[in-house]
């Protein structure tokens, strides 16, 4: 029983990260909530959520940004090649390297 809980928790939590992607230009309050339930969702039933959708949180204030909404997105000019995402509430920029 405790298996089919956390099943059901991840599909919410797809769904509700999806939707608040979907309303991130029109309305972006309730995208903050709906993001904010989905991870709170993962800390209640201890699921770690997955990758894609922990890259949508800022990293320092933990505010859901959708690429390219209340985000920039930009790839770096130096020898080692990385994806830059700056977020527009906190203005915080954090790298990920892309492999060569």
């Amino acid at each position: 029983m405790n298996k089919a809980r956390k099943e059901i928790a991840l599909e919410r939590m797809k769904i509700l990260i999806e939707n608040a992607l979907s309303n991130a230009k029109s309305n972006p309050e309730l995208s903050q909530k709906q993001a904010l339930h989905a991870k709170k969702i993962s800390t209640h039933y201890r699921i770690q959520m997955p990758y894609e959708f922990r890259m949508m949180f800022c990293k320092k204030c933990k505010s859901f940004i959708a690429p390219s909404v209340n985000s920039r997105t930009r790839i770096g000019r130096s020898s080692l090649k990385s994806i830059r995402t700056t977020c527009n509430f906190c203005s915080y920029t954090y790298r990920k390297v892309i492999a060569q």
